[in-house]
């Protein structure tokens, strides 16, 4: 796990080889432990790295492989790498590292572009052809791993991070509109290739981008899951998906131990991360090192979820950790959390994960966990009345997902930023009406698991962990596993209020009385219930001159929210006063 960076001319020049290593530099939180630039002929690349697969200079980045010619630059986790790095040794290719790094450039020579295909594991790539100058970039299927994209003429950057980019310098920072009103109708999810930013995009997940030497591009999805029945399951009882799914959980949760160091778990005690627990303590990890989390209540909510996670620790004999985190502590990590947000994120467990893996880092460099299963498993109450939706399966997800219609979004916006089009009812009407989901319900879950779950609680994982040098991988998100819940009938994901498949399964390996708890979360009270210096952080920033300036919001609206900070809350009980402030402070943050 590492960031990196990168300059492509697009015409015969020299890339910025100074600006590629200032981007690069930024990312020293995400890669520690060492850098490298390298340059030739049109294009340059930096890396900062992370050392989880070997800890020798020989797995250092950029890496080139001369007797190859290729140049390879990559932030992520291959899991299966010693099988494929085995496969082409068997094939005749030669090893000088046995980093996961070198069995891509290989798998590249061997298999040319398809090479993802053999890939099991969150990446971004840049795979550089030393004779041809041809370049590719590939993301991992679920949008694990993050790369952004911006252009000036003749010139392509790219880079694990945003603020990489604002680095280098160059890149127009106007607010995209469109971007504006999906961050406004999907509490801060703006769906790929857009960002907030005008001038910066970022590559799909399961996407590659080839740019051949004489400038010709080509982008393809290479993975999509198929959200229909597969008739060969069609005699599969509710026993027979629950010993699949269980057993295809046992093999995601094993492939993510591999490490030259220890791997830890963050432990919500939800059933997710309690099952992740579980089934690595049925792989025989003792001692296995767990992490919690929890706040001060604040609005009548409680702040911890302690009693759960201390029966999951007691059950399997781990070495748990709880983090308590007072009220003082919060205040002064804010504008560190969003400090290391690549995009805006108004969800309050980014904090939470922000301060946790803070403490996380001081004990391990990996650490497994639980976000992806209720976007998988239909964990979600919106899901349930999709079932019932009829001909209005746009407007029931609509009423339970949206934070905002196009109205209300009209009203928030100066006029500007507003849009006669409802683009962000056009984007997921789009996305319903797309062949390979077979009902409402697979609709909604195949939009929550290639969209919704990449721009939220995906990219605040890797945001918030790599901002203090963890890594940390999420077994819920295995590709096979995903394949596998997408053609479950959606009857059995939604039974017991939800994740009824993965419930019982769950039931051989843990506690029922975790599974049979109320639906929990990381609780961060104090930013949802806005009060003392957390709203006055969100006046000072709507009211600041760069905000004035920018003129994003309408007077109107900010006053109404500032007038009763707690009581508009949207369908999903945001705040929609926190999701206004925090694009500023963001913007902000950033100096834009």
């Amino acid at each position: 796990m590492c960031g990196f960076a990168g300059e492509l001319c697009l015409k015969d020049d020299s890339p910025d080889v100074a600006a590629v290593a200032t981007m690069a530099a930024t990312m020293s939180d995400r890669g520690p432990d060492g850098g490298g630039v390298w340059s030739n002929g049109r294009i340059a690349l930096g890396h900062r790295r992370l050392q989880i697969i070997d800890l020798s200079e020989a797995g250092a980045q950029p890496m080139v492989d001369p007797e190859l010619g290729l140049t390879v630059a990559f932030n992520g986790c291959i899991y299966n790498y010693p099988e494929l790095r085995a496969e082409l040794q068997q094939a005749g290719y030669r090893f000088f590292s046995t980093s996961d790094t070198e069995v891509i450039a290989k798998a590249y020579r061997q298999w040319g572009d398809d090479f993802v295909d053999h890939l099991m594991g969150m990446f971004a790539i840049c795979i550089v052809e030393r004779d041809s100058g041809r370049v590719l970039l590939a993301r991992d299927r679920l949008g694990i791993k993050p790369l952004y994209l911006t252009e000036r003429p003749g010139r392509l950057r790219f880079a694990s991070t945003l603020p990489a980019l604002l680095a280098g310098g160059g890149v127009n920072t106007d607010i995209d509109p469109v971007a504006l009103h999906h961050y406004l109708t999907f509490h801060s999810i703006v769906p790929p290739p857009r960002t907030i930013l005008a001038g910066v995009s970022k590559l799909p997940p399961a996407t590659m981008l080839t740019i051949e030497p004489d400038g010709r591009r080509n982008q393809r999805e290479y993975w999509r899951p198929s959200f229909e029945r597969n008739p060969e399951q069609a005699h599969w009882s509710a026993r027979d998906w629950e010993d699949a799914v269980l057993e295809a959980l046992r093999v995601s949760v094993r492939r993510r131990l591999v490490a030259d160091v220890p791997v830890g778990v963050l432990l919500s005690g939800g059933l997710d991360s309690s099952l992740v627990v579980g089934l690595l303590a049925e792989e025989g990890q003792r001692g296995l090192a767990t992490f919690s989390i929890g706040f001060e209540a604040a609005g009548g909510e409680e702040g911890d979820e302690f009693k759960y996670s201390d029966v999951i620790a007691r059950e399997f004999g781990t070495d748990h950790h709880q983090i308590r985190v007072a009220t003082e502590r919060m205040l002064p990590a804010l504008p560190r959390a969003i400090a290391a947000m690549s995009e805006p994120m108004v969800s309050h467990d980014a904090v939470a994960f922000f301060l946790l893996s803070e403490e996380v880092a001081k004990h391990v460099k990996v650490v497994q966990s639980g976000q992806g299963a209720d976007e998988v498993f239909a964990g979600y109450h919106w899901y349930p009345p999709m079932r019932t939706a009829g001909n209005d399966e746009l407007g029931t997800y609509a009423r339970a997902f949206f934070d905002r219609d196009l109205a209300a979004r009209n009203a928030a916006l100066s006029p500007a930023y507003r849009l006669d089009r409802d683009v962000s009812t056009e984007f997921v009407a789009a996305h319903f009406r797309s062949p390979g989901a077979e009902t409402a319900v697979d609709k909604a879950l195949r939009i929550d698991s290639q969209i919704m779950l990449v721009d939220d609680p995906v990219k605040r994982v890797d945001n918030m962990t790599m901002a203090w040098g963890l890594e940390a991988r999420v077994p819920f998100l295995d590709h096979e596993l995903v394949e596998l819940a997408a053609a479950c009938p959606p009857e059995l994901k939604l039974a017991q209020e939800g994740k009824g498949v993965l419930k019982e399964a769950g039931r051989r390996v843990i506690p029922d009385a975790v599974i049979d708890r109320p639906k929990g979360y990381f609780p961060v009270p104090a930013l949802k219930h806005l009060q003392g210096p957390y709203l006055d952080l969100v006046r000072d920033a709507l009211h600041a001159p760069a905000a004035r300036q920018r003129g994003l919001f309408a007077e109107s609206e900010v006053s109404r929210l500032l007038a009763d900070p707690n009581g508009n809350l949207t369908p999903l009980r945001g705040n929609p006063l926190w999701q206004l402030g925090l694009l500023e402070l963001w913007l902000q943050g950033h100096g834009l």
